[in-house]
């Protein structure tokens, strides 16, 4: 029996929105995937944290505050520190198109803004996680 992929959802910062983060989450949970929602104002140590305690495939950070500049690479620095940058990261949420360039070479490995659909996001990671 193929194992399930372990997905990671998290509210990174101050931004008290999670309505999208429980979307995807749900999606994800239908397409077969175990997931995890961390909840709201998380640190980028306690998403790591989780992530790592969990056994996470794959990170999915939601974001509004304008924030992820900041968070989405430290969490990604973190990830390399604990020798989990192993796991997939992800962002999603309003994030202006001028930013996406920086957040992938600091190793986000995708960005789905507003309006994404859930299946290109499932398909993704069923592209990009490696199941053993």
């Amino acid at each position: 029996m193929e194992r399930k992929i372990r997905v990671i959802i998290a509210k990174p910062g101050l931004d008290g929105h999670d309505r999208g983060a429980k979307v995807i989450a749900r999606a994800l949970r239908d397409a077969g995937m175990e997931v995890i929602y961390t909840g709201l104002r998380q640190t980028p140590e306690q998403i790591v944290a989780t992530a790592i305690q969990e056994d996470a495939d794959v990170i999915g950070l939601s974001i509004l505050s304008g924030a992820h500049n900041h968070l989405f690479p430290r969490i990604v620095e973190l990830l390399r520190e604990k020798g989990a940058d192993d796991i997939l990261v992800f962002g999603g949420g309003v994030i202006p198109e001028e930013d996406i360039p920086f957040l992938k070479s600091k190793g986000i490995a995708e960005v789905f803004g507003p309006g994404t659909s859930t299946s290109t996001t499932v398909k993704f990671i069923l592209d990009h996680v490696r199941r053993d």
